[in-house]
């Protein structure tokens, strides 16, 4: 019901400025997309690190108030153009606080095989509403009025409110770094999804999909209007077609990606998606542009679900928030910064010159596949692994002492040393993701067969944010890779050093004597 209303309320927005410029129509999506810009990654913080059940509530509760203020000013005629896209940024920074949260539980709700199924469902919801919403918003519209809409825009979002105060979240907290700030877990997110390649590649196919395929909800306003020559009724019919082709899409899309797999799922949406673009730039008969955009809504479906699952797969639960907010940041924002560039050269090239243009912009995307494919998450475990044991200092350091030098010292046989180097580049990625600043190996001058590894951590909370909450079942296997190689009844062995000047006093004789005691 909450996405109907959304999506009623686009409709409202977008027909209340049609007899505007275009570039003025398509701010409407950039109103709405732009906070997620400017807020994802505050908001994915606050989602990993607070309990997700209320910072959904209050985004909730926000997006109430704010809708209610829409409502009043549309009854009483009060709703300028300037108003009208200040409330819709305002409703989109609710949605931006919500986005990273509202991804992140659905780990918490299925298991992870089922989490395909879980993104067809959730596809399947938005989409109901996608055909739903905009034919009832463009049938509202144009008996009574915007204002109620809006209205039931406001009440809608009292049904998620409800659904969220029954569920009964297990109590469940995201492990984090003792006093870790607001930037320091911001550049935590942004250093783990840098060095995860899997992640980077889920991102770099959304940036070839999305502005593209933000052509069509930017210019479908005014190819109804312009084009086609409908009003808001069936501006609302057209959306709503894209809406039933994607809830078809949902029960053939397994057998889909059963056949194509899932870099061919990518590809043939693309394909498509610009297809649709294509015939749009040329059509002018309404019936067929209804028949031509269910495919248009199968695509989008194929690849959205794609791309989120193979994220979902890869995020371990600290940082997962954080880095569908990246995720978010890069989908939304495409969107946000794409709507007003089509809006813009449709006034100044015509509707059909930018049509095309995304349509380009899609093909080059879907031939893109072959050169830069997802890798498989069949290898990929983001269960939690607590394997490193407690660190045996004879002091105690504060959490704030740092930064702390761990040094791994490893003895390999002649044979292995090339192998060993090249597994400790997997090993590498996973000190930097968890926390490390720098990251080297090295070689003794002195005694070829032994190795160091150094990396530096900023803080003592830090790294044992590193030993207790933040390793996976991945991680682990790269280490065990690379320790196979050893010289066989060797083990690695690790120290831990701190800044002289500012680390931790060093202990007393008496200390250092009780401080080995307790650890054996």
């Amino acid at each position: 019901m909450s996405n109907i209303g959304s999506w009623m309320q686009t409709v409202g927005a977008q027909w209340l400025l049609v007899g505007q410029d275009a570039a003025l129509v398509t701010l409407v999506q950039t109103a709405s997309s732009l906070p997620v810009v400017l807020l994802a990654l505050p908001s994915g913080v606050l989602a990993d690190r607070y309990d997700r059940r209320k910072v959904l509530l209050a985004a909730q509760f926000a997006m109430l108030a704010i809708s209610t203020v829409l409502t009043v000013l549309a009854f009483a005629d009060e709703l300028t153009p300037g108003l009208l896209l200040g409330l819709t940024f305002l409703l989109g920074c609710g949605t931006a606080l919500m986005g990273p949260a509202w991804q992140a539980i659905q780990p918490e709700l299925v298991e992870r095989s089922q989490l395909g199924q879980a993104a067809a469902l959730g596809a399947v919801n938005m989409n109901l509403a996608r055909a739903l919403g905009p034919a009832v918003g463009g049938a509202v519209v144009a008996a009574a009025g915007a204002g109620w809409v809006f209205a039931f825009n406001a009440a809608s979002y009292l049904g998620i409110a409800a659904v969220l105060t029954l569920w009964k979240r297990p109590p469940t907290q995201a492990p984090t770094a003792e006093g870790e700030k607001l930037l320091t877990a911001m550049h935590a997110g942004r250093r783990y999804v840098w060095y995860a390649p899997g992640v980077r590649r889920v991102l770099l196919r959304t940036v070839l999909f999305i502005p593209g395929g933000a052509a069509l909800w930017s210019l479908l306003p005014l190819v109804a209007s312009r084009s086609l020559g409908l009003g808001s009724g069936g501006y609302g019919l057209l959306l709503g077609a894209v809406g039933v082709g994607a809830v078809g899409g949902a029960f053939v899309l397994p057998a889909v990606r059963r056949v194509l797999g899932v870099n061919g799922t990518l590809a043939a949406g693309s394909l498509v998606f610009a297809g649709v673009l294509a015939v749009l730039a040329t059509a002018r008969i309404p019936w067929l542009a209804v028949v031509v955009l269910l495919p248009a809504g199968l695509a989008w479906i194929g690849v959205l679900s794609t791309l989120n699952v193979a994220l979902q797969a890869r995020l371990p639960g600290w940082v997962r928030a954080r880095g569908l907010a990246v995720y978010l940041l890069v989908f939304q924002g495409g969107q946000a910064l794409a709507a007003p560039v089509w809006g813009a050269l449709a006034d100044g090239l015509g509707l059909t010159v930018s049509l095309l243009a995304g349509s380009g912009l899609l093909l080059a995307g879907a031939v893109s596949v072959r050169r830069w494919p997802l890798h498989g998450t069949d290898a990929i475990d983001p269960t939690l692994s607590d394997h490193w044991p407690v660190p045996p200092l004879v002091f105690e350091p504060g959490p704030a002492d740092g930064p702390v030098l761990v040094s791994v010292v490893y003895r390999v046989d002649a044979g292995n040393r090339a192998a060993f180097a090249d597994c400790m580049d997997d090993v590498a990625r996973s000190r930097r993701r968890t926390g490390a600043l720098t990251w080297g190996l090295y070689q003794d001058g002195n005694d070829p067969e032994r190795f160091i590894e150094n990396y530096l951590v900023a803080s003592w909370s830090e790294h044992l944010a590193q030993h207790h909450g933040r390793l996976t079942a991945t991680d682990r296997r790269y280490e065990e890779r690379a320790r196979h190689l050893l010289v066989k009844g060797t083990a690695p062995e690790v120290t831990h050093a701190f800044d002289a000047a500012a680390g931790p006093a060093a202990p007393g004789p008496e200390e250092t004597a009780d401080a080995m005691n307790k650890s054996g």
